[in-house]
């Protein structure tokens, strides 16, 4: 019914200003904010074209969940460029995280991944395959 859909996610963050800035400038995704009043949102573009719809939400709770993963080459460079922009990586109780919060080769995971937050408290990923 819908394998040919251009289907897209979507998320909520707590004020779109700030997300607009974090994902356009911080993150260097292409942001576009549309609509007016309460009907503003956020439109990302990802690398493969991809697009997510960010939306305001005034009762806004961060997800507890990656909302999204960003594949890279090099995670140890990736991890190097997020601190120098001002992104703090997260660490979590049963990870075996290395002191930059780099988790290192999972079974059936990827070889890599740290995590990070948006402003509004999203959870995000770089992650380096095998």
């Amino acid at each position: 019914m819908f394998g040919q859909s251009q289907a897209f996610s979507g998320f909520a963050v707590d004020d779109l200003g700030e997300a607009r800035r974090f994902y356009g400038e911080t993150l260097g995704l292409r942001a576009e904010e549309r609509g007016e009043g309460d009907m503003r949102m956020l439109t990302l573009t990802l690398g493969g074209g991809a697009r997510v719809l960010v939306y305001p939400k005034e009762s806004h709770v961060p997800a507890t969940f990656t909302i999204l993963n960003f594949p890279v080459d090099d995670i140890e460079a990736a991890v190097d460029e997020l601190e120098r922009r001002g992104v703090s990586l997260e660490r979590y109780p049963g990870f075996d995280q290395d002191e930059r919060g780099i988790v290192r080769a999972g079974d059936g995971g990827p070889a890599a991944i740290a995590w990070f937050t948006d402003p509004a408290g999203n959870v995000l990923s770089v992650l380096q395959e095998t």
